[in-house]
């Protein structure tokens, strides 16, 4: 296919889309120009199916240092491990995508889009969304697509689409939002606790402006798209699925409906076992044959488990747990629980717990960032720890996974709208969640812990924040919105849908859908029902600790800060950093951080090393003024001058005229080295400070003599 070319204006950028010229034995690929950052997206599916239960679909987002002309730190100097940015960027283009394959789609799949060049004005994660979407819909591969996403900001009281860095900074929204040409399926935002009425304006304003890249890609598919394959989808044998269904579907039922989680999960696993055991107890020509029946077997049960469930809570409106479907699980919260750290609380929703732990540390200590975005450091971070036993299984310890990277991003977009500026805290905040039990939104839960930690480390939150998990059962147009969903509901339900915030307002939003969208009606409702379970979970929290406290843990370090004049720094700096060693050698190994503008700020666990540190700056720093006295130290003697330092770094030089009123032949008749000396600044010249001792001693008197005449 020779290279064609397709492009539109796209309020103020120019999106050009090149199909035909760069890897062409992929199923699918394009480059997308959008002004000048090029993305190169590329869709491949394996030509048989797997046999596995679930669909393959693999993306991934290339981050290239290249891009914006950096070369990667570390050793090898190459691109390593995917960033945490890159890794939220892939599961944000997955989410919207993956409900968009068939059921029973087995065959795996991989999308990747490799960022080559970045305008930080053009944003490349909105453009390699794009560039998914056009790789999978003009390929062969089945999509029931295309799907495009944009960002949405609220600057001066208009909503904007793809605005700049610059612009977002001053937003009151960062909403990135992805959808069909008839739905939305995909929500990620932060905001500056916007209300419901807001955020959901800016969902439909995204929308819209979805509809029109849709409209720009089914041209493309219109023009250059291959015929779509025809790939066997996998179906349960029909005589499996009626037989396990008498077996089991009474049993299923009430299996369900048994309140506690890890009892419910028990008596359907002994139920599932029986089912199991019976069809192993039948004769099979084949292992194959034996293998293949008892996998669909297993997977017969889940679906039954799963359409009871999702049975209950669309027409009975019976929750597994019971509950009423706008009703939170019980609450508990705590705080103080670790006596050492700087900040600790805990936080438990239903058979949900999760404990967080604030670490104050100096500014030096935020985390660098080696991005293709213009941002090169983190003061505040919010981690997320899924160890297994919080489900009560086994199993892989180790570096976060996707899932953990991005529940604790959610936090972290959260919290970060309360966090007080750099100015008013000048500390490094790490707070870590470690989820202890999990049975349902664990992401809300480590929120309302961490909100909680951070007030009672003595971080000046503006505001505390609280998070819950919306759920949606929709079969037809029969719909039931579920407030605080467990684990089961997350499975088996249709939505995932996070909100967290303060009194005032959205601090973050997340979504994800296993359906192909979902209406303004249902965000609407959603976002209410939202409203009124975070007043509750709020109220639980503001009974541990209502307010940030107005002191430090006494093992957190405590800060001091000073201005000094920016070519004053080099002086406090000294030669291959020698005066600043010795200063912090000298004050008890205190931590010193110093901006390009002269911001100094010292940290220390007693507040005697910070002051004596200040000192020694403020000595190095301090400027003479013509008028001022000093009791200084002669540090040199000569015949006709001597030295006397006024204060460590500045010595002021003293005349033998200037020693006294009296005639003085040799300084060192009057001062010895060593001496302590008063003197007065007379003069400050390019040379340095002159001072003079004479001018500080009374005047002598001068007695004058009669004339000769009198005294005769």
């Amino acid at each position: 296919m020779a290279k064609q070319i397709f492009s539109m204006d796209f309020y103020g950028k120019k999106i050009q889309v090149e199909v035909g010229e760069m890897a062409k034995q992929a199923n699918g690929s394009c480059l997308v120009r959008y002004d000048d950052t090029v993305v190169l997206s590329t869709a491949c599916a394996g030509k048989e199916p797997k046999d596995v239960d679930f669909f393959p679909l693999t993306v991934t987002y290339e981050e290239k240092l290249y891009s914006v002309g950096k070369i990667p730190g570390g050793f090898l100097k190459r691109e390593g491990r995917p960033s945490e940015h890159g890794t939220l960027t892939a599961r944000m283009i997955d989410r919207p995508i993956r409900p968009l394959f068939a059921d029973g789609f087995r065959n795996e799949v991989q999308v990747v889009n490799t960022v080559l060049s970045v305008d930080q004005e053009a944003t490349p994660e909105m453009a390699a969304m794009l560039g998914a979407s056009i790789a999978l819909c003009i390929s062969d591969i089945p999509f029931n697509g295309p799907i495009a996403g944009v960002n949405v900001g609220l600057i001066d009281g208009e909503f904007t689409v793809n605005a700049g860095p610059e612009d977002m900074a001053r937003s009151e929204i960062n909403l990135e939002v992805a959808g069909t040409k008839d739905a939305i399926n995909m929500v990620e935002a932060d905001a500056k606790e916007v209300d419901e009425e807001t955020m959901l304006n800016a969902l439909m304003f995204g929308h819209e402006k979805i509809k029109e890249l849709i409209a720009f890609q089914e041209q493309i598919v219109e023009a250059v798209g291959k015929e779509k394959i025809d790939v066997p989808l996998f179906a349960l044998d029909e005589n499996i699925v009626s037989s396990v269904e008498a077996m089991a579907k009474e049993e299923m039922i009430k299996a369900i409906s048994i309140p506690g989680k890890l009892e419910r999960y028990a008596a359907i696993d002994e139920l599932d076992a029986k089912v199991v055991e019976s069809f192993e107890d039948k004769e099979y020509a084949t292992v194959e044959e034996h293998d293949k029946t008892i996998k669909q077997v297993k997977m017969v049960l889940g679906d039954l488990e799963k359409e009871e469930v999702r049975r209950l809570i669309t027409e009975e409106k019976v929750r597994p747990d019971g509950r009423k479907v706008d009703e939170v699980r019980p609450l508990d919260a705590q705080v103080d629980l670790l006596p050492r750290v700087h900040g600790s609380a805990m936080f438990t929703r239903g058979e949900t717990q999760v404990l967080s732990a604030c670490t104050l540390g100096a500014l030096g200590e935020v985390q660098k960032i080696d991005g293709l975005g213009m941002e090169d450091q983190k003061r505040f971070m919010h981690h997320y720890n899924f160890p297994p036993y919080c489900v009560g299984e086994t199993g892989r310890m180790g570096s976060p996974g996707r899932r953990e990277i991005g529940h604790g991003a959610l936090g972290e977009r959260a919290l970060r709208q309360v966090i007080p500026s750099e100015a008013e805290f000048p500390y490094t905040i790490r707070v870590v969640a470690e989820v202890l039990e999990s049975n349902g939104s664990s992401s809300q839960a480590s929120i309302c812990a961490s909100t909680m930690a951070l007030m009672a480390a003595g971080v000046p939150i503006s505001n505390p924040v609280a998070g819950v998990a919306m759920g949606l059962v929709k079969k037809g147009e029969n719909y039931t919105i579920l407030t605080d969903i467990q684990g089961m509901e997350d499975h088996l339900g249709d939505m995932d849908f996070k909100v967290a915030g303060t009194k005032n307002g959205i601090c973050a939003l997340q979504m994800d859908i296993k359906i192909d969208g979902i209406t303004k009606e249902i965000l609407q409702e959603a976002l209410a029902q939202a409203k009124v379970a975070r007043g509750q979970i709020m109220d639980c929290m503001m009974s541990a600790i209502s307010e940030p406290r107005d002191h430090l843990s006494p093992y957190a370090p405590k800060v001091a800060m000073m201005k000094i004049e920016p070519e004053q720094i080099k002086d406090v700096i000294g030669k291959g950093g020698d005066m600043i060693n010795k200063i912090i050698a000298e004050s008890d190994n205190v931590k010193i951080d110093i901006d390009d503008e002269g911001n100094v700020t010292i940290y220390h666990y007693s507040q005697e090393a910070i002051d004596h540190a200040m000192g020694m700056i403020k000595d190095l720093t301090r400027k003479v003024e013509v008028g001022e006295i000093f009791d200084g130290k002669a540090v040199r003697v000569e015949e006709k001058y001597a030295f006397i330092e006024l204060f460590p770094g500045t010595n002021g030089f003293l005349h033998v005229k200037d020693v006294a009123w009296d005639r003085t032949n040799k300084v060192g008749d009057v001062i010895k080295l060593g001496d302590t000396v008063k003197v007065k600044v007379t003069q400050i010249t390019d040379k340095g400070v002159n001072v003079s001792r004479k001018a500080l001693l009374p005047k002598p008197i001068v007695k004058h003599e009669a004339p000769a005449e009198e005294k005769k």
